[in-house]
């Protein structure tokens, strides 16, 4: 027998966890069912925990490649928000800005415009992620979660960017943050939340049905359009409708209070205690769902 055949087999069905030997081929040679120890919730979370390492080197991994031989590097992340508060403000200004407002609307637009780039970026990238590794997916265990995660901490360093840019430009328009920044963390922690909830679902659901590569885009692209990233509230724009649309609507309440926070200005506590219910359930159905069907990854994908 060679050393190849002597070699075991692993299954790639059950592709989660812990490896269980004691099945055997018509051959003789042992079959390595892999199957995972950990259990919804908090099991999970502790398996990301004991694969910390690992998602940095995936977050890490996917940085260098984003900006490997290029141009502006890392400066993209500068220059993406700033250009789209340049344009938004250019065409909306006389529309959507307020004549004598404490804040310029340039300011306001770019606030707006932080939060939001990071949340469509993660949620994009979160949704393509497991699609995207399929040879490590097909090839080795780890957690699956990992991936939707390491997108959204691509975001995340991006996010590290654009809030260093607001923290040049809000002294520049004399407008600093009060109180409100108490919140910060609060509105923080419903983004991220919703970012992985979404991407979570996303992810998995990208895995059977392809054409959702197709669909998310132009979902994130209407999306913006209902969050007030660029102008004051939705409702305003498209009366009862919208006002309804972005009661439900998770950003909303997320971004309004991220741009309270950072400008100082009045926060709508409603609205940001909503976004964070939704968050905390945006993650969780996002968690339940993904740790429902990885187990198949392997075999669909």
């Amino acid at each position: 027998m060679t050393e190849a055949e002597a070699l075991p087999t692993a299954v790639s069905q059950s592709d989660l966890g812990v490896q269980t030997p004691g099945l055997s081929r018509a051959d003789n040679r042992p079959i390595t069912v892999i199957t995972s120890d950990a259990s919804l919730g908090f099991g999970v979370l502790r398996e990301v925990w004991r694969f910390r390492e690992l998602l940095l080197f995936l977050v890490w991994r996917d940085v260098t490649i984003r900006y490997k031989q290029t141009v502006i590097g890392v400066f993209w992340a500068v220059l993406q928000p700033v250009a789209v508060m340049g344009v938004m403000t250019f065409a909306l200004g006389r529309i959507a800005g307020e004549p004598g407002a404490a804040v310029p609307y340039w300011l306001f637009v770019l606030t707006g415009l932080v939060p939001w780039m990071f949340l469509s970026a993660a949620v994009s990238g979160a949704g393509l992620s497991v699609v995207s590794n399929q040879q490590l997916v097909t090839k080795v265990y780890f957690p699956r979660v990992l991936l939707p995660l390491s997108a959204a901490g691509l975001a995340g360093v991006d996010f590290l960017v654009g809030c260093g840019v607001l923290l040049v430009a809000a002294p520049v328009a004399g407008v600093g943050p009060g109180w409100h920044l108490l919140a910060l963390p609060l509105a923080l922690g419903s983004l991220l939340l919703v970012a992985a909830g979404l991407g979570l679902i996303l992810a998995a659901v990208t895995v059977k049905y392809r054409d959702f590569r197709v669909v998310v885009p132009f979902l994130i692209q209407m999306w913006l359009f209902l969050t007030p990233a660029i102008y004051l509230q939705a409702g305003v724009v498209f009366g009862p409708v919208g006002q309804l649309v972005q009661t439900l609507n998770p950003a909303h309440g997320t971004i309004g209070a991220f741009r309270a926070a950072a400008l100082g200005s009045p926060l709508d506590w409603a609205a940001l205690g909503v976004a964070v219910a939704e968050g905390v359930l945006l993650f969780g159905v996002g968690l339940w769902y993904f740790h429902r069907v990885e187990r198949n990854f392997a075999d669909v994908i």
